[in-house]
């Protein structure tokens, strides 16, 4: 223990020299890293290696140690730098965190699936999300649990009881598998020690968030308002937001799919990925 500590605390020392770029030399660096240049690349990373520790700090307790989620929050910060335009409009501080935290969700996602799921529950569970996915493409919508299970000759209870239970892992709910009830981005709800440069870069996802929410139809918006805790609701499972809204929760998972695709659209023409926001 010791001697990781002593690692991080080395690894933390030598980052510590990498200064930050101005609004500027942000744009200058990533226009150059652009069009390929590999010193512009490497100052992009270096100068925000401090950015990918703080988020994974966030992370802490959750199954994998600080280096190991530096580590994999470095491969999102990497990615983003490959893809930052800075033309778009967006602070690079504000792109990288939507990658860094994508990197490190799903690395805990896949090490936490491993630790509390039995082998042959995460086997069987595995049958039915493939059978979902294959009867998504053959059908061209979300199957419900009753096409799955006449695809599986299985009972409906035990397919629900399945989809369910995946759900619970992969919901925002309980976007990292443990038992915390913290809602979408741990950043919208969790802004302690955040210092100015923070508030900002968080007042800019909020702010992209509820608009792009806002182009949605009136019934996606609100299914995703009430299943991902935004627009000052509290995060609820399908069954609540059915009750809420006269809906049964088949149509609610059917609504919130074409919201969540429709976001999709969305974000892609801002090149970010819906994963790092969502999880269906």
């Amino acid at each position: 223990t010791q001697r990781v500590l002593d690692a991080t605390q080395l690894y933390l020392g030598e980052i510590g020299y990498s200064p930050l770029l101005t609004a500027e030399e942000e744009v200058y660096f990533a226009r150059r890293a652009l069009r390929g240049d590999v010193a512009s690349r490497r100052r992009m990373i270096e100068s925000n290696l401090r950015l990918v520790v703080k988020i994974a700090r966030r992370y802490g307790n959750r199954g994998l140690a600080l280096l190991d989620l530096i580590e994999e929050g470095n491969l999102g910060l990497i990615r983003a730098v490959e893809k930052f335009d800075p033309e778009r409009g967006f602070r690079f501080s504000t792109y990288a965190t939507w990658w860094i935290r994508q990197t490190i969700e799903r690395a805990i996602m896949n090490q936490t699936r491993t630790i509390r799921l039995p082998i042959h529950i995460v086997k069987e569970l595995n049958v039915y999300l493939r059978t979902a996915r294959e009867l998504s493409h053959k059908l061209d919508h979300e199957p419900s649990a009753e096409e799955i299970a006449e695809q599986l000759d299985k009972p409906v209870d035990d397919v629900s009881r399945m989809l369910r239970l995946n759900e619970r892992i992969t919901s925002v709910d309980t976007p990292l598998g443990g038992d915390s009830e913290k809602a979408l981005l741990d950043i919208l709800a969790d802004e302690k020690e955040n210092g100015p440069e923070d508030t900002t870069q968080d007042d800019d996802m909020k702010q992209s968030i509820v608009k792009w929410l806002f182009e949605l139809n009136a019934k996606q918006r609100e299914v995703l308002a009430r299943r991902f805790g935004l627009l000052g609701y509290e995060a609820a499972t399908l069954e609540d937001v059915g009750r809420e809204i006269g809906l049964t929760r088949e149509r609610v998972r059917q609504i919130q799919v074409e919201g969540l695709r429709r976001l999709r659209e969305i974000l892609q023409t801002q090149g970010l990925n819906i994963e790092a926001l969502f999880r269906e």
